[in-house]
């Protein structure tokens, strides 16, 4: 029945001076790459003051193109959260060796752990909670760890189709959260859909599980992208949106752009304050300027750069 009435009550489509969306927009997130950083010249040209930027470290990126990355983006001025996929990471040397890197060089103290996106572990490490129980984060004084949300489920962690593992893994990292001084936040996978993001977040609050939400939300992009992107990382039920979009020759061509996404979630948030997602995490999967470009032109003063502060 919540469903249904958020439904009647969804904001236009049209986010173009939305009070709602600007709030929601608030200390949004980006993720970039060190190879996608570099075409950046200045991101306080494009991103707010303060914004927290993703590093994420694929298969194959020298860990020193991340640090080195990290420090360029710090000395801008901005909070840089490396990620720690657990499967890259040999043993509990490297993952030693990699948090001094990043406190010593570029002066991190927060992170994303995931398990990553790779079948076979390099070695000793197969999840996101085996680098939590080395306590090594703990004892470098790192302040926030994120650890992965999955709205519309994940097929590596369950491949029946069911949600028993990732809901296990998530009462773990609450349990942990009980515990630990340092600041958590499920940062998620991207979806298309308001409906299944809703009712996920919903349901894992229900279920006792109450660190803060960072949504996963896709930036402007060609259909085509997109469409490869979400098949690759798993995306759910909420990739029809797009299939149904590739069918209308008249949208084929146009970039999507997560307008209608945001606007219901929006208006969700500002119709249940104590709803459970705080921020918005972007994959700038049409490039980090379209991205930001993007939130300026629809965010108001939560999304004003740095540099026209």
């Amino acid at each position: 029945m919540a469903l249904l009435n958020f439904k009647k009550k969804a904001a236009p489509a049209d986010l173009s001076n939305s009070a709602e969306v600007e709030a929601f927009l608030q200390g949004y997130s980006i993720e970039v790459m060190p190879r996608t950083a570099e075409k950046v010249e200045d991101f306080s040209a494009l991103l707010p003051t303060g914004t927290r930027v993703y590093i994420a470290h694929i298969e194959g990126t020298p860990i020193e193109d991340m640090v080195a990355t990290a420090a360029r983006i710090k000395r801008e001025g901005y909070d840089v959260m490396p990620h720690f996929p657990a499967r890259i990471i040999k043993d509990e040397a490297v993952l030693a060796d990699w948090i001094a890197r990043y406190q010593g060089e570029a002066d991190v103290d927060q992170a994303l752990l995931l398990a990553g996106g790779v079948a076979t572990p390099h070695g000793d490490f197969h999840s996101s909670m085996q680098l939590m129980e080395t306590g090594l984060f703990d004892k470098a004084g790192f302040k926030r760890l994120h650890v992965a949300g999955h709205p519309e489920g994940n097929k590596d962690i369950d491949p029946s189709g069911s949600d028993t593992n990732v809901m296990d893994a998530l009462r773990w990292k609450q349990s942990f959260n009980e515990r630990t001084d340092a600041d958590m936040a499920l940062a998620t996978q991207f979806a298309f859909e308001a409906g299944p993001i809703i009712e996920w977040a919903d349901a894992i609050k229900a279920a006792g599980i109450d660190i803060p939400i960072h949504i996963g939300i896709a930036g402007p992009a060609k259909l085509q992208t997109l469409i490869k992107f979400a098949i690759a990382c798993g995306v759910g039920p909420s990739l029809k949106v797009l299939q149904k979009r590739a069918m209308d020759v008249t949208k084929l061509l146009l970039p999507y752009e997560p307008t209608e996404v945001l606007a219901e979630l929006a208006a969700h948030k500002a119709a249940n304050p104590d709803f459970n997602i705080e921020k918005v995490h972007f994959f700038p999967l049409g490039g980090i300027k379209t991205n930001a470009n993007w939130a300026i032109d629809n965010g108001g003063a939560s999304a004003r750069p740095a540099n026209a502060s």
